[in-house]
């Protein structure tokens, strides 16, 4: 039989983040952002049927005739848990499996800002942490939950599909639900949780109105929620949720929205300078009364200028962010200005032309 768990284990210890299978190539590793392909055998049609039976939960086996994509999570004991899509491709059955470590890694060991540990001593409210797929946004919420499990007492309640990250309780107290098998859906999972005595829950993507009404019931009501989209910046993550709504409900939102949102993290993932993996490089959004103020008004384009006046409020652009991996000797120069959206504007901070708030300390 193919030997699947070999293979995980090959990805593991090579420091791969992904692993792809499809019938007709040798299993595929994504390290560093680049694709790389092993020196094994090409996949044969028996191997994938091996691959199907040892990873498949049993009870989807029989229903993987009618289905085209799931997730599902895997585990090898001792070496490390896996987020696992089933999809197809050609007809075929293909897998693409992310690499999830046991230990959660913290805001220190992953370069990100201190200053997003703020986000932890809030009581209640909405704080999203954005980018696009593959960005580290899942690690970052790891991250600042188990920050929160070793600082506080709190009972958090987590609703993943798939659940990625296994936290041990610490101060606090943990309940994880999937999607499928703990509960229904996002909005159901919130609903329920609201009954089940939380302080913090994680909703595991904003992907909907209704989940995003959810969300926004559960920070009315007194609670921390986390959860993620898929937007590159603060404005885009703020207009996408106000465009998932009718135009007649929009005004309202928005008052319940600049309500609630307590700030956003958004983040991108930048080849390090030796080489060795990928850092995060993250703009910071705090919600203050002014950027409340812009949200009611719809004048969301001067969030910008207090993102970047927003020294003493630990809010920092992307390109400050950039700026400061470059510094820090985290990141080259060329580098930077390949992941910035605004690279004329990184190459004069770089310069030392930068005439915003002065010299950029490093994290």
């Amino acid at each position: 039989m193919f030997d699947i768990e070999g293979i995980l284990r090959q990805g593991v210890i090579s420091g791969a983040s992904d692993v792809h299978l499809k019938v007709g190539e040798a299993p595929i590793f994504r390290k560093h952002s680049a694709i790389k392909r092993t020196n094994l055998p090409a996949l044969t049609q028996e191997d994938m049927d091996a691959i199907v039976q040892k990873l498949i939960p049993e009870n989807m086996k029989s229903k993987i005739a009618n289905i085209f994509d799931f997730d599902f999570s895997y585990e090898i004991p001792g070496l490390s848990r896996f987020r696992v899509n089933f999809c197809r491709d050609l007809g075929r059955i293909s897998f693409v499996i992310r690499i999830i470590p046991f230990a959660v890694p913290t805001c220190r060991e992953l370069n990100l800002p201190p200053s997003i540990e703020n986000f932890t001593k809030i009581n209640n409210g909405i704080v999203l942490v954005t980018g696009p797929t593959g960005s580290g946004k899942t690690t970052t919420i790891a991250s600042l939950l188990d920050h929160i499990n070793t600082n506080y007492q709190k009972h958090i309640v987590t609703l993943e599909d798939p659940v990625e990250f296994i936290y041990t309780n610490k101060k606090s107290l943990f309940t994880q639900r999937q999607l499928g098998i703990d509960t229904a859906s996002f909005p159901d999972g919130v609903k329920y949780a609201l009954r089940q005595d939380p302080d913090i829950i994680l909703i595991g993507e904003m992907r909907d109105r209704e989940t995003i009404m959810s969300a926004l019931k559960a920070a009315e009501t007194g609670h921390l929620v986390f959860s993620t989209l898929h937007t590159t910046d603060a404005v885009q993550t703020v207009n996408r949720i106000i465009n998932a709504f009718e135009p007649y409900e929009r005004e309202p939102l928005k008052q319940q929205l600049a309500a609630t949102l307590r700030g956003t993290i958004a983040q991108k993932l930048v080849r390090k300078a030796d080489g060795q993996g990928r850092v995060p490089a993250a703009e910071i959004l705090v919600v203050t009364p002014a950027v409340q103020n812009y949200i009611i008004k719809d004048e969301l384009s001067g969030v910008y200028d207090l993102i970047k006046a927003g020294k003493f409020n630990d809010m920092i652009t992307m390109n400050m962010s950039l700026y400061r991996l470059v510094k820090t000797g985290l990141v080259t120069k060329e580098e930077a200005i390949k992941a910035s959206d605004s690279p004329n504007e990184l190459e004069q901070m770089i310069k030392g032309a930068f005439h915003g708030s002065g010299e950029i300390a490093a994290y």
